[in-house]
């Protein structure tokens, strides 16, 4: 009895430069369903694959994930005046660093 070959619900890079990459049906090698996953070419190993009988091979990784640097200091704020749509003058203070504002009366 043959090996089912099953196919993936999602697609996500692998890590293999060997073989063909899996992916769900529909997506294409460099294709991922996880939105905070990038894709980088790479030197596949053509020779390996060949002998493996693959007809095709991997050439990109994922790469790296990106973090956010922690923030050190005193937030920067800026306040300025402004008029709301029914004439009532207010005060807006905004984080530059966050992009949160707020909305003081008079």
């Amino acid at each position: 009895m043959a090996a089912k070959n099953s196919t993936p619900d999602e697609t996500r890079l692998d890590t293999h430069l060997d073989a063909p990459s899996t992916t769900a049906p529909g997506d294409g090698p460099a294709d991922t369903t996880d939105p905070d996953e990038r894709a980088v070419s790479a030197t596949p190993d053509k020779g390996a694959a060949a002998l493996a009988g693959h007809g095709t091979v991997n050439a990109v990784l994922p790469a790296p994930k990106k973090t956010a640097a922690k923030r050190t200091g005193k937030d920067r704020t800026e306040t300025y005046p402004a008029t709301r749509p029914d004439g009532t003058e207010v005060t807006v203070e905004r984080n530059i660093e966050t992009g949160e504002s707020t909305v003081k009366d008079g």
